[in-house]
């Protein structure tokens, strides 16, 4: 089996390189990933520069680029032939909720399963201390997918508490919570005396009832969300054909 490993957090990064260890002897690993931090970058291709790509001295690629970048050219470059999976991760931090719409690990996964690969997108909640806790969930998640594959226009997006493996309670099936619609934009000036803006941290949880991805890792379970490709509403056919057909 051959596994596309990407990420957001760039290409040297802790989690990463801890994904690689956990999985490579399950499977032949390509890691190709962005030379810096591109967090919050979604789905974002880069279209007006061209992409360099560099093996680095342990055998990863870094790319100029974002992550979806690096799956295109992962995928149809850099492996001879397509992956059996694409596995992003593991995150620097919580993708829960409204996260899995900003995030670039996210969407990296996202990516492979529109190329057609089989995907899952993994975080460690927190980001701060024990991935190698959520090294060893995707070791024992990927041995389960090897007999079990996913759906097609699934992925799973998976967070694991930051806590010790033997701290950690078990798994739960979950859907995705939400945060509050918040102000997060923080003012500031800059050495020349004008306004700039930051992108603050993410607004406070919202909807954490029983069943959502916060509410499962709060407790110390590792919480497994089954994402869809396909954003069409058909619940809403209806309500828009009675207006449409007075256009």
């Amino acid at each position: 089996m051959q596994i596309l490993i990407s990420n957001d957090d760039g290409v040297n990064a802790l989690g990463i390189t801890t994904l690689a260890e956990s999985i490579s002897d399950l499977a032949e690993i390509f890691v190709v990933a962005p030379n810096k931090n591109r967090s919050g970058s979604s789905s974002a291709l880069t279209l007006d520069r061209p992409l360099r790509v560099e093996q680095l001295s342990h055998g990863f690629y870094s790319v100029s680029g974002t992550p979806c970048d690096c799956v295109h050219i992962g995928s149809h470059r850099i492996m001879d032939n397509p992956p059996d999976m694409v596995i992003a991760g593991i995150n620097h931090g919580a993708n829960l909720g409204d996260d899995v719409l900003y995030s670039g690990t996210v969407a990296a996964a996202m990516e492979g399963r529109s190329l057609g690969f089989p995907a899952v997108a993994i975080s460690l909640v927190g980001g701060e201390k024990h991935f190698n806790s959520a090294g060893h969930v995707m070791s024992r998640l990927l041995k389960k997918l090897y007999q079990h594959s996913l759906t097609s226009n699934i992925i799973l997006n998976v967070n694991v508490p930051d806590l010790p493996i033997d701290e950690i309670k078990g798994y739960q099936l979950t859907r995705l919570g939400s945060r509050h619609r918040a102000d997060t934009i923080v003012p500031s000036v800059d050495p020349k005396g004008q306004t700039v803006y930051w992108i603050g941290p993410p607004s406070e949880p919202q909807n954490i009832g029983d069943g959502t991805d916060f509410s499962a890792v709060a407790n110390g379970f590792v919480s497994i969300t089954p994402l869809v490709v396909d954003l069409t509403a058909y619940q809403s056919f209806s309500d828009v054909t009675s207006w449409m057909n007075g256009l």
